[in-house]
């Protein structure tokens, strides 16, 4: 597959997805972020909320392993398997970008990729997600800190990477620092 494929792992509240949307329309491609909860939704049979919750955590813990070993896969084993098919699809349908969803270690050995992680500090974050998400204003860290603690538990629970880590991306963008357009062009230079 030779389709050029970038994928954007991003710290919650950095802008990530802004910056993957605004990208995919400068160069023309699609992006794929919440299309890819739809499809996990109609593809599993789950109520797309649940996927939403759900499709992003790790199953988790010496507990629920002893559990897998017993009992079997989990729900959220159930929609990995679902969301690796999907992904892989999108990636044969044409170049496009996809925001999240561990899709830099799916595609890692199908496409040609340009994996970005996006990040900023906590004070960035905070504001952003108050006054882009409407998010309460009394502790917005410590739902910063929660969300990026289960992204790193689910994508190092399903490949065995350190979600964040600088050697498993081919660039890291601080977007507070940067600002979100300067970082959209710096992407869109390396694509």
């Amino acid at each position: 597959m030779n389709n050029r494929i970038v994928t954007i792992s991003r710290e919650f509240g950095s802008g990530g997805r802004t910056i993957g949307k605004k990208l995919a329309d400068r160069l023309g491609i699609p992006c794929y972020d919440s299309e890819i909860i739809q499809r996990l939704a109609d593809k599993s049979g789950f109520d797309e909320q649940y996927v939403k919750n759900a499709g992003e955590y790790a199953s988790g813990g010496f507990f629920s392993t002893l559990a897998n070993r017993t009992f079997g896969p989990t729900n959220e084993d159930y929609l990995w398997r679902i969301q690796y098919g999907i992904i892989e699809s999108i990636a044969k349908e044409g170049p496009c970008v996809i925001v999240g969803r561990c899709a830099d270690y799916i595609l890692r050995d199908k496409a040609d990729l340009l994996r970005a992680f996006i990040h900023a500090d906590i004070t960035f974050r905070a504001e952003r997600i108050v006054k882009v998400y409407g998010e309460r204003e009394d502790s917005p860290e410590q739902r910063l800190r929660d969300k990026d603690r289960k992204r790193a538990a689910y994508h190092r629970y399903y490949t065995d990477m350190k979600w964040g880590h600088a050697q498993n991306y081919d660039i890291c963008l601080d977007s507070g620092r940067l600002g979100i357009g300067r970082c959209v062009e710096i992407l869109a230079s390396l694509y």
